[in-house]
């Protein structure tokens, strides 16, 4: 019964052929028609009636270059050639089997594309998938009705919406940027013109590139800081050779290359103190009066050359040595004095003078009256400091007593010279006469002491103490006050009136008739 059946299956089939041998061509393809396993995609429906455009049953190879033939603009061939691509990665025993993958006659609208997205590798493509890419899904880089192969692999396709530099930093983003954060970039700046160090490393990217432009961006440090140049162009446009890139407030200018070293305290001043005009290339003095005119306290009267005086050390502690460079050594209280003091006038204009009553006319307490050499009384150590003052070239040596007495106690007043040299102007208080005696109280006493004192009456005077007057006291005789030498009658009536008994009738002379001894004894002489 099989074999019945087969016989009678063969005899159809060459029925069959031997019409179809006998049609036109066009009987032909409808004999490739009905040999098709199932109708082709829509994309080769135009080839579905020309089977040798499409098939070579010879061998795979061939069939395979078939496809590639067609399908030469996906740049297959490209990739199976240079092993790129998904094509270019499949293993060697498929590269030409197409159909492999890609099995037509399964209808129109049948997928011959079999990849799975949830397990498709995406390594084995030229875009791996690192970083954020590996979350995000297929559609958001592939678009629909679009081969995935036409992807674009450039951040820039895909990111160009998101290019916050609006395309002026070029279409290279992974020189900046990274797949696993965008925000964070990587970009190497060093292998630039412009080295970032310093406080550079640490400045955002839009501080020096505004606008996101980084073409040509300056290099200069005034290109970037000229908003920021605190001397107005005074110190010109290069800024490093001052400041540097790590503090802009350190300054690293080496003054002392130039012709004014920087020493003292000029060390630590600021340069607008001395480039006050902004214009570092404006050529300023270098002596010290060019700078510090207007800090002279001497108003110019000493000159233009501080450093004679001064240093840059300190501008209040002086250096001159007035011992050395004058004839007026500074001794006692003029060490402590203010230059001022003795120069007040133009130091080399005036010529200060060197006598003491030159300067010291105001304080002379004399009043002149002891004429202007004071240094023959008082020394520099101070007007009250051992005065010393030889009185005895005077005439008025000072001996005994007088020579321990204090100035004061004679010289009430500082016109020494008018002092009176009797001893009754100084010792009237003690003079226990009472000036019975007068006032030339030396022709008794001697400044030894006081109660010391020695007169001989037979010598001194022209009155001989004989007879009843030795034990006559002074004071009998000398009765009335009288100044300076004392001066007494001889006449005896002078002090014997009241015993006159001849009422004068004898004159006065009663030595012509009477002794010293006594009244009694009368010796008329004619």
């Amino acid at each position: 019964m099989l074999k019945t059946q087969q016989v009678t299956l063969a005899r159809f089939i060459f029925i069959i052929l031997t019409v179809l041998m006998i049609y036109t061509n066009a009987s032909a393809d409808l004999f490739e028609s009905i040999l098709m396993p199932g109708p082709v995609i829509t994309a080769h429906e135009k080839l579905e009636n020309n089977c040798d455009q499409c098939h070579d049953t010879s061998s795979k190879v061939k069939q395979g270059q078939l496809c590639v033939k067609c399908h030469t603009h996906k740049n297959i061939l490209k990739d199976m050639t240079k092993n790129t691509g998904f094509h270019g990665r499949l293993p060697q025993s498929t590269v030409n089997d197409c159909q492999h993958c890609h099995t037509d006659h399964e209808g129109r609208n049948a997928k011959i594309v079999l990849l799975n997205p949830s397990t498709f590798n995406h390594s084995n493509t030229d875009f791996s998938l690192k970083g954020v890419h590996k979350k995000t899904t297929c559609n958001a880089c592939h678009k629909t009705n679009e081969t995935h192969a036409s992807a674009p692999t450039a951040c820039f396709d895909c990111h160009k919406e998101e290019d916050v530099h609006k395309g002026k930093q070029g279409k290279k983003c992974g020189s900046c940027h990274n797949a696993s954060n965008w925000k964070k970039t990587a970009f190497d700046h060093d292998k630039t013109d412009f080295l970032l160090k310093g406080a550079h490393k640490k400045v955002n990217c839009s501080s020096c590139h505004i606008n996101q432009k980084f073409n040509d961006t300056p290099t200069t440090c005034f290109g970037c800081h000229q908003i920021n140049d605190a001397h107005q162009l005074g110190y010109g446009k290069k800024c490093e050779t001052c400041h540097n890139s790590t503090k802009w407030k350190e300054t690293q200018f080496n003054h002392n290359k130039t012709d004014f070293p920087l020493v003292g305290k000029h060390k630590k001043i600021s340069c607008n103190s001395c480039h006050v005009s902004g214009d570092n290339n404006k050529k300023l003095p270098k002596q010290c009066y060019g700078c510090h005119k207007n800090d002279d306290s001497h108003k110019g009267r000493y000159g233009k050359k501080c450093t004679d005086c001064h240093t840059s050390l300190t501008w209040q502690k002086q250096k001159f040595n007035h011992d050395k460079a004058t004839d007026f050594l500074l001794v006692g209280k003029h060490k402590k004095v203010t230059c001022n003091q003795c120069h007040q006038g133009h130091l080399y204009n005036d010529k200060t003078p060197s006598n003491c009553i030159s300067c010291h006319k105001k304080d002379d307490v004399h009043k002149g009256k002891q004429g202007e050499k004071c240094d023959s009384c008082h020394n520099e150590e101070g007007w009250h400091s051992n005065v010393l003052f030889d009185h005895d070239i005077l005439k008025f040596p000072l001996i005994g007593m007088h020579a321990a007495t204090q100035c004061e106690e004679c010289h009430l007043n500082s016109e020494y010279s008018a002092t009176e040299s009797d001893c009754n102007q100084c010792h009237a208080d003690v003079d226990v006469h009472k000036t019975k005696l007068g006032t030339d109280c030396e022709s008794c006493h001697n400044p030894n002491s006081w109660g010391t004192w020695l007169f001989d009456h037979d010598k001194q005077t022209d009155f001989t103490i004989d007879g009843a007057h030795e034990n006559v006291g002074c004071y009998d005789c000398h009765q009335t006050n009288s100044i300076g030498p004392l001066k007494a009658s001889k006449d005896c009536i002078f002090c014997h009136r009241n015993e006159d008994i001849h009422n004068r009738q004898f004159g006065g002379q009663c030595g012509k008739c009477h002794s010293t001894k006594s009244f009694k004894d009368v010796n008329i002489q004619f």
